[in-house]
């Protein structure tokens, strides 16, 4: 053995090889180690840079749980504003940046991760989904946020809000996400607007910051008027946008889906949402989280007020502002939370270009134009009956494909209101009109005189008997069904009623 050693280190090549060998584990070694050498000192030099916590109380709640009216920031609060108000004007070492987001980075890539960065979003309701959302947001490292929301951390809001503390109740919730956040990400820049979303300050709200317009736009609200207004904008000025249903009763995190908002069921809110934007023309187009979760016995949900708070007056003077939501809405805080994960995870695969694929709905336009055709048909025997000597060829109908995917959908929940059955569906007249069903009163056009109210739907083979029993002969809904269908029915027409004031 010694003799072969002497033999090698001997050899002129064999000496070139260790020497190459040493000295390339020292050249890394040395790379290594300088690079872990300069990531502490600037992880050091940041933690130095941050103001010292003096002494000081902190603030302290009321007597009723909020926070006390004079300006309270905490000394760890107020270095923490300093900092981001540096790192926010560039003096932030990009490399901690990257390095806070690395786990991003390898799974977004380079180029993936910029885009997220460089994105600017605008994020309306920052209660229990709206704060989730922002804080993932924030940490995933898109740079430029607003906050669009009128309301104040409660006590009750702790349940399920992402970053909120007791110190923060009684504070705005843009101003309790800013502060909180950016403690953790203190290069975000953070547009605060304390406000409700209006119809009239669109246009201010939703517009571009420093000249760039928003890269997407989500909808975190609970109030169904701001919520339809919001997502009537963005679909007709084209602006990206995502909206999350309701999270309130839910309790299943396997049953939230990511799809269009004319597949979303199962939840009042977003058939009320749905419902609201078909009658603005709006069917499809709007990319929505919602749970099919079914509610059953045992389960939370919504009840009526109780009479005395009618005996009170107006329930709506009970809101914290008028048409605003006045019942407790029953939420468990975990469900806000997967809502609004869900809908930052799809921002973010959306902006950064990562691919991403959902369960797609199935389509029924078809069916709605059948129906449609069914209708049309129906209306011209039905003219010709009613209004002797008119030919009724050619007749037309103040009704769409669209309106009838409104009837069906939203007023009879996709299924026969006689049976339940959901397949070979149709659209009939649901009592035997009286008078004339042929509009005149344009010269040269005929015009059927139903409306959304007159219909009802059911089978192909219901409204055979239907037609004939009732439209054509003379019988009455309540002579043909039982009670309960026709309360049914009629309970579906009245609601419609009221939902006529929107289209």
């Amino acid at each position: 053995m010694a003799s072969w050693f002497q033999r090698a280190t001997s050899s002129t090549h064999a000496q070139f090889a260790a020497t190459a060998i040493v000295s390339g584990a020292v050249v890394a070694g040395a790379i290594l180690g300088y690079q872990h050498v300069r990531r502490v000192e600037r992880t050091e030099d940041l933690k130095r840079s941050i103001p010292a916590l003096g002494a000081g109380d902190e603030g302290k709640l009321t007597d009723w749980g909020a926070a006390s009216p004079q300006p309270t920031m905490s000394k760890e609060d107020e270095r923490s504003a300093m900092l981001a108000e540096r790192a926010q004007k560039g003096d932030y070492d990009d490399e901690l940046i990257l390095e806070q987001l690395a786990r991003n980075r390898v799974f977004l890539t380079d180029a993936g991760l910029q885009k997220l960065r460089s994105a600017f979003i605008i994020v309306v309701g920052c209660g229990g989904v709206g704060s989730h959302c922002t804080a993932a947001l924030a940490r995933s490292g898109v740079s430029r946020i607003r906050l669009i929301d009128f309301d104040q951390v409660t006590l009750s809001s702790l349940n399920r809000h992402a970053v909120a503390t007791l110190a923060d109740v009684g504070t705005p919730k843009v101003t309790c996400l800013r502060k909180r956040l950016q403690q953790i990400t203190p290069w975000v820049h953070f547009d605060l607007c304390n406000e409700l979303f209006a119809p009239s300050a669109a246009d201010r709200l939703l517009g571009p910051w420093e000249g760039r317009k928003p890269d997407f736009i989500i909808d975190a609200i609970d109030n169904i008027d701001s919520k339809v207004a919001l997502l009537d904008y963005c679909y007709k000025n084209n602006l990206p946008v995502i909206s999350s249903m309701g999270a309130g009763c839910k309790s299943d995190p396997t049953r939230i889906f990511i799809g269009d908002i004319s597949a979303s069921t199962d939840d009042p809110l977003s058939r009320s949402t749905r419902r609201r934007l078909r009658a603005l023309g709006i069917a499809s187009g709007i990319p929505v989280v919602y749970s099919t979760e079914k509610p059953g016995p045992g389960k939370a949900q919504l009840l009526p007020l109780p009479e005395e708070e009618f005996q009170k007056g107006s329930v709506g003077d009970l809101g914290v502002l008028p048409d605003f939501r006045v019942r407790i809405l029953p939420v468990l805080g975990t469900m806000p939370a997967v809502f609004g994960y869900a809908v930052a995870n799809h921002v973010i695969l959306k902006i950064s270009g990562y691919p991403s694929e959902y369960l797609p709905a199935k389509g029924r336009e078809k069916m709605y134009d059948g129906i449609l055709a069914q209708l049309q048909g129906s209306e011209e025997k039905l003219a010709r009956a009613t209004t002797p000597g008119e030919d009724a060829q050619g007749l037309k109908l103040a009704i769409s494909a669209n309106d009838v995917g409104y009837v069906v959908e939203e007023i009879f929940r996709g299924k026969s209101a006689i049976s339940g059955v959901s397949t070979r569906l149709a659209l009939c007249r649901w009592r035997k009109p009286s008078g004339s069903t042929i509009d005149l009163s344009v010269e040269g056009q005929k015009t059927s005189r139903v409306l959304l109210r007159d219909l009802v739907c059911m089978t192909k083979e219901e409204a055979t008997v239907h037609e004939r029993e009732v439209i054509q002969g003379g019988k009455t809904p309540e002579a043909l069904y039982s009670k309960e269908i026709v309360d049914l029915v009629e309970a579906r027409i009245n609601e419609e009623l009221g939902y006529e004031k929107y289209r």
